[in-house]
Order: C-alpha cells, then structure tokens, then sequence
C-alpha cells in the first residue's frame, strides 16, 4: 500500500506547473475586471453638476425665510477691493433684511480697475479714500478750483470751515441727570 499512496517528483512537477500558469494567467485577468477589495483603488466621488438657476433658487428660499425685502430705484452699486478694483452693478436688484443685517445683490456685474471707473463714482467716495493729489488733479480738470499765478490750486476758507466739528456748548450729563 504504501507504495501506491507515494510518487515520485518527477510525476507531481508538471502538473504544479501548469496549475501554476493557469493561476498566473487567472489572477491576470482578475486584476484586470477587479472592482472591489484589498488593494484596489478607490472610487472618485461623483460630481454633480447643478445649473445656476439651482443656487438662485436657494438664495431666494434663503431670503425669504430672512424676510429680506427689495429696494427699489438702485441705480448702481459699486464695490470696492484691496487691489485697486471695483465690481460695478448697473441697475442691480437689491435686497436687504434689517433685522438679519443682511443684504443681497443679484444681477450683471463688471470688474473694472479703480482708474477706469474714477470720473463716475468721485462724488461716492470719500476724500479720505482718494489720494489728495489725485483728488485735487480731478477736481482741478473739471475746473472746479481756480488757480492761482503759482500754479497751485486756490481754496476758499468757507470749504475749510465747514469740515470742522462745532465745540459743545451744553453739559448733557446735567440735563440726563436733572429728570
């Protein structure tokens, strides 16, 4: 019997062999069609694409729970950067919740450098926004000063007197206090 159950190498060595390129050629093509498991790569998350009309729809649901209302006759709303550029709205609609402090401004808007849009918002800004030279420059080209013999721009001291605070004449501590 024994001699039966045993064989000899030379019997089993071919046989391994052919086991062995059929698991080859196997795991090949398992690699190939592998979609899930140990070692495989993970799987991109999907992206949804959503139209515009989507988020609009959002905001406005967002608004209306804020209780947000429009202002109407806004002919132009400008929004100063850092870097020297204005996002400028031409009749934009505006909607604005007090209550939330929130305000929202929806509609074609254009990104112009603060040179190109400087004859149409000087009168918005504040003189302490614009470089006094720049300013007195613009001010003096629409002809708004007169010059004098020097060549130096001549101010009358009513401009002058305006901008200055008026001195407290009343205690209002006392007048709070004495009702």
């Amino acid at each position: 019997m024994s001699s039966e159950q045993t064989t000899t190498s030379s019997d089993a060595a071919p046989a391994f062999q052919i086991n062995q390129k059929k698991l080859k050629e196997l795991a090949e093509s398992a690699n190939a069609i592998k979609i899930g498991g140990k070692g495989t790569a993970r799987r991109k998350k999907k992206i949804i694409h959503r139209s515009a009309n989507a988020g609009d729809k959002n905001l406005q649901s967002s608004l209306k729970k804020l209780a947000a209302n429009n202002i109407p006759n806004i002919e132009e709303v400008n929004m100063f950067k850092d870097n020297g550029e204005v996002i400028h709205f031409s009749n934009p609609k505006v909607q604005a919740s007090l209550g939330s402090n929130t305000y929202a401004i929806s509609g074609p808007s254009d990104t112009k450098s603060l040179q190109d849009m400087l004859p149409t918002i000087m009168s918005q800004m504040g003189m302490s926004t614009v470089d006094p030279g720049l300013a007195s420059e613009f001010s003096r080209r629409k002809g708004g000063e007169n010059e004098t013999g020097d060549g130096q721009a001549g101010t009358t001291n009513e401009q002058e007197g305006d901008d200055e605070v008026p001195n407290l004449v009343e205690n209002f501590d006392d007048v709070s206090n004495s009702k």
